[in-house]
């Protein structure tokens, strides 16, 4: 049984005990849905000042990305590649951090609240299988230093996928 824990101390130290916690929470576990689904629940438990959290899983036969395992608000179900923060990360297949949406080229808002994004590419077997995309109702609520911290949680969920 999982229980929501209070995460104190440094950013780093909270973000090694939440990545523990994925750790424990996906072990023995080989389903990719369920797996991203328990993620999504757990980042939303766990982030403060966000409005969404979820998946996007990558469609080579559209050469798009599709809606998978969310917290928050129904979402655009379909992102072209190249488009939007989530299209431009996967097909650059690099972080994309957005202090400000608005600023965006091509930003696709898909929740009027959010003000900045932060999307992480997911690859299995280094292919581009889908990202990681969390957003907020604050501007700039992304640190270059949380960029890393939710690199190296990716890296971990990566290793259940």
């Amino acid at each position: 049984m999982f229980q929501s824990a209070k995460y104190k101390g440094s950013l780093q130290e909270s973000y090694q005990s939440v990545t523990n916690q994925l750790a424990s929470l996906l072990e023995g576990e080989p389903n990719q849905i369920a797996n991203l689904s328990n993620t999504a629940a757990l980042l939303n438990q766990f982030l403060d000042n966000i409005n969404w959290v979820g998946f996007y899983l990558f469609q080579p036969e559209g050469n798009e990305l599709v809606l998978g395992p969310f917290q928050g608000l129904p979402a655009c179900i379909r992102i072209p590649m190249g488009k939007g923060v989530c299209g431009t990360s996967a097909l650059k297949n690099k972080t994309t951090r957005v202090g400000d949406v608005t600023q965006f080229p091509g930003h696709i808002a898909c929740d009027a609240a959010s003000r900045s994004e932060i999307v992480i590419p997911l690859l299995k077997n280094g292919q581009l299988i889908g990202v990681l995309d969390i957003d907020s109702p604050l501007f700039h609520r992304f640190s270059a230093e949380e960029e890393g911290y939710l690199e190296n949680f990716v890296q971990t969920l990566q290793s259940y996928l």
